[in-house]
C-alpha cells in the first residue's frame, strides 16, 4: 500500500517564488543575491525597486516584480 505523503515539496510552487529557478538560470545569481541587491538599495517603494533591478541589472519586469514582492512580504 502507498504511503502518502503532505510534504510541501509534492505541491507546485506559487506565487512570487515560482519565479526563482528562471530568475537563477536567466541572470546567473542565486535569489540571496537579488536580496541583497535590494536590501543595500535602502528604503524605497515598489516600483522603486522595480526600476532600480530593471535600470540597473537589465531584469524583465515581471522578474523585477516578482523579486520585489517576495523581499517586501
Amino acid at each position: 500500500m502507498p504511503e502518502s505523503s503532505t510534504n510541501a515539496s509534492t505541491y507546485p510552487v506559487k506565487g512570487p517564488a515560482s519565479y526563482f529557478p528562471p530568475i537563477e538560470a536567466k541572470y546567473g545569481q542565486p535569489i540571496s543575491h537579488w536580496m541583497d541587491v535590494l536590501r543595500a538599495a535602502g528604503a524605497l517603494k515598489h516600483m522603486e525597486y522595480v526600476a532600480l533591478l530593471k535600470t540597473d541589472h537589465g531584469m524583465g519586469h515581471g522578474h523585477a516584480n516578482a523579486l520585489v514582492a517576495a523581499f517586501l512580504a
